[in-house]
């Protein structure tokens, strides 16, 4: 063996271009492989790190209009108490806080959570305590645990903040904990109880408050078991409240598939597009090989007549293929190296689990057998046809051995068009699916538009209904007024494609529901009368809102064309009138406008979409006094650059400078954000794809090239028969041709079958589509007849006398 290992080196070394051409090949293959599974292995593959991460499960109330809603906090209690398959549980909901008294006052990120919540993930604070159910109630002292990175950012780790005071909003909370927080809510900055949350709301269980739960199931409990204990205790409930449960159950669901949620299936696509691409590879250094396998048959020959058996031929053949497999995964590493970092730059922000991906052991690993694999893959052709030769003739002349490799490497080359093709067509269906997106009409013109939150100071929180208006009114004023601001308008309940907020109603004149699961819903926004000018959204029937449409006026509403359709699609809705739980109702419709598409412009479908817009300046008092803060849109007369946010936060401050603005954010980095996931894919497909393409491409380039040589005599044999250069051109064009037609055809049903798989990863184009299947077919035709075309054109140049001459 070490024998053989050591004259492969020297055969390796004695044809260095042959050697970089087959390592440069294997390693982008190989490379390419080794970058993907490190993300797949960082989202996918790794355990959790908790303690038995397969006993952690979220559960959340399931309703009529959402399988996975949020749980009020009442139900929850009940939940905890009366449950027989979890052994810890725990409800959170995001919030945010402003920090002050550590440096500029800012806005943090927070999470309200119950007692058990770090309990039920295992994880116990890098210093002080976890929350007690003491913390958790009503009338508790205000204490907070805070993450290590807040630590590390804001109060310069200093080792004695573990009983000391920091002030969120207007309260002042004890630190009690400094943790590293879950890979779930690794964003969080700050963590507080949620049961000593002084709103009446927790304490309605009609008010679910955005609450979703996580749990910690006993030892042996399946997700199964676990679902219906919930849902009989739902069972319970319902009787026991039909106005706020009927109807309502319980969704139980492993907590690695919540965490990972779609981004499973566009990975895995990936993996097997890059696993194709690694093939094609494969073949093409089987290819190279076979044809330097003919070069070699007079030294096999000789090695069989000195006694070398089939056995040892083949190990030798092997041996050489698995050391350029692992030359190939050596440089294919760095190549994974440099792919890894690059894919974290493409990756979406939301992708879970991000900080996971790196290239560690395992990927080294995967890389190794990855790399021994290949080699075996691509030297077993070669290997069996140099074991398997006819030595006695290959030691004669005039060979006619070279008929079957051709026949071989033909087959090669119709599968590595058809893998190549599969690969094309999958991009280009997820090419034309990000086009359609793009062209989507989201019901506003996001173009120039900025979108972001701003905190008040907390003395706001105890301001009268008037006060909370005139302040709200003078923010609005003092923005619609900025130079090059041609409209703005603050806004409650959401911003388009980043959240939302629904309401339950009912059509004035008919009897009011019993309960709420026999209500309508709709989305729910509170905006001013600059909002339809602010994001350009059309205007259908009826007008917009006024300076007029105030609190002293009549309470008014505008709702979208979807809810129109749905509630009045035979009368006209200007004039009725719509009852929501709140002291003003009811509303009078006075204007129809276009449908947002507010979940994203590829998810609206299968949302909850009627819509309803109900005026800033009208809100009762109860619902404006001591408020907190507000979103705010601007429309910009020209683009949006770093300057004109400049320009806004010291509008923004300039009125209090105790205002914060947080999440700013452009409308159209909105929408990018969105796609994120789509676009991702798309890349990486495409760049498998590119590769393939490139890779097929040299490969027929390099069976015609073979072939011209291999027919030298024949040839120039036509030539001086009469053959034109035409007719040799015709006729290798024509070879290729029928190879390239050949893969063609085998990729088009192979495609047909497999891009089915990705059904749900597109949009506006179906899994079989005719044109991109055309398209790609043609491209590929037309890119592999190219390829051919240099060796032809150089067949056309033999000259008779030389071939003629050639032994």
């Amino acid at each position: 063996m070490l024998q053989d290992i050591r004259y492969a080196f020297r055969m390796l070394l004695k044809k260095p271009g042959f050697t970089l051409v087959v390592v440069l090949t294997l390693a982008l293959g190989i490379g390419a492989n080794a970058a993907i599974f490190s993300v797949v292995k960082g989202v996918l593959l790794n355990p959790l790190p908790y303690p038995e991460p397969e006993q952690l499960v979220t559960f959340h109330q399931s309703k009529p209009n959402f399988d996975t809603g949020a749980i009020p906090y009442l139900n929850f209690v009940d939940l905890q108490r009366e449950n027989q398959t979890f052994s810890s549980m725990a409800v959170s909901r995001g919030a945010g806080f402003t920090l002050i008294g550590a440096g500029d006052a800012e806005r943090v990120t927070a999470r309200m959570v119950t007692a058990d919540f770090f309990t039920v993930y295992g994880i116990q604070p890098t210093y002080g305590r976890n929350f007690t159910a003491e913390d958790d109630r009503q009338g508790a002292d205000p204490v907070t645990i805070i993450s290590e990175r807040l630590w590390i950012r804001k109060f310069n780790s200093a080792s004695d903040l573990i009983g000391k005071s920091i002030t969120l909003d207007d309260r002042s909370y004890t630190v009690i904990g400094i943790t590293r927080g879950t890979s779930r809510e690794s964003v969080t900055d700050v963590f507080v109880p949620l049961g000593a949350w002084n709103v009446p709301m927790l304490k309605n269980r009609s008010s679910a408050l955005g609450l979703h739960g996580v749990g910690r199931m006993k030892p042996g409990v399946t997700i199964e078991q676990a679902n219906a204990d919930l849902n009989r205790i739902m069972r319970t409930l319902a009787e026991a409240y039909p106005a706020n449960n009927k109807g309502h159950g319980s969704r139980v669901i492993a907590f690695k598939q919540r965490l990972v949620g779609n981004v499973e299936s566009t990975l895995l696509m990936l993996f097997a597009a890059v696993g194709l691409v690694l093939l094609i590879a494969c073949v093409n250094v089987s290819n190279l090989m076979l044809a330097r396998s003919t070069g070699r048959a007079r030294e096999f020959a000789i090695r069989t007549a000195l006694g070398a058996g089939r056995w040892r031929l083949l190990r030798q053949s092997l041996i050489e293929s698995i050391l350029l497999g692992l030359a190939g995964g050596a440089v294919g590493l760095l190549i994974a190296a440099w792919g890894t970092t690059s894919a974290l730059k493409v990756l979406p922000t939301s992708l879970p689990r991000q900080e996971e991906i790196a290239l560690d052991v395992r990927v080294l690993l995967f890389t190794l057998g990855l790399s021994v694999l290949t080699g075996i893959i691509a030297g077993v052709a070669p290997a069996l046809k140099v074991s398997r030769g006819r030595f006695q003739e290959a030691l004669k002349e005039g060979s006619r051995t070279s008929s079957t490799r051709a026949r071989v490497q033909g087959v090669f080359v119709v599968v590595e068009m058809a893998m190549a093709l599969v690969l094309l067509i999958g991009a280009g269906l997820l090419i034309r699916s990000l086009s359609a997106l793009w062209n989507v009409n989201p019901g506003f013109n996001p173009d120039n538009v900025v979108a972001f939150n701003v905190t008040f100071p907390p003395s706001m929180r105890g301001a009268t209904a008037d006060a909370s208006r005139s302040y709200v009114r003078d923010l609005s004023n003092k923005l619609n007024e900025m130079p090059g601001v041609t409209a703005a308008s603050l806004l409650a309940g959401g911003t388009p494609m980043v959240s939302q907020n629904d309401r339950y109603f009912w059509i004035d004149g008919q009897p009011k529901p019993a309960n709420a699961n026999e209500m309508h819903m709709a989305l729910y926004y509170v905006v001013e009368p600059g909002y339809l000018a602010t994001m350009e959204i059309k205007l259908k029937k009826g007008r917009f809102f006024t300076d007029q449409d105030d609190e002293r006026g009549t309470p008014v509403m505008v709702v979208d064309e979807t809810l129109a359709q749905q509630r009045f699609a035979k009368e006209d809705p200007i004039g009725k009138r719509l009852h929501l739980d709140d002291a003003r109702s009811p509303y009078e419709i006075v204007g129809v406008v276009e449908h947002v598409k507010q979940w994203g412009l590829d998810r609206d479908q299968n949302e909850l979409q009627a819509q309803m817009y109900v005026p800033f300046r009208g809100a009762a008092d109860g619902d404006i006094e001591g408020i907190g803060g507000t979103s705010v849109v601007v429309r910009a007369g020209n683009e949006i650059g770093p300057s004109f946010f400049t320009s806004i936060r010291d509008v923004v401050q300039g009125q209090n400078k105790q205002n914060v603005i947080s999440d700013a954010q452009t409308m159209n980095e909105v929408i990018v954000e969105s796609l994120a996931q789509r676009r991702f894919a798309m890349i990486v497909l495409a760049a498998f794809a590119a590769a393939a393409l490139l890779l097929a491409s040299l490969g027929i380039y390099g069976v015609i090239s073979y072939m011209v040589g291999q027919r030298t005599q024949e040839l120039g044999i036509r030539v001086a028969l009469g053959a034109t250069r035409r007719n040799i051109m015709t006729l290798v064009l024509g070879h290729g041709l029928k190879m390239t037609l050949a893969g063609v055809g085998v990729g088009l049903i192979a495609a047909f079958g497999l891009t089915r798989l990705m059904r749900t990863m597109l949009y506006g184009v179906g899994a079989t589509d005719p044109v991109t299947f055309a398209i790609i077919a043609v491209l590929l035709t037309l890119i592999a007849l190219v390829a051919c075309y240099l060796p032809a054109r150089r067949a056309t140049k033999v000259d008779p006398l030389v071939a003629l001459r050639n032994e």
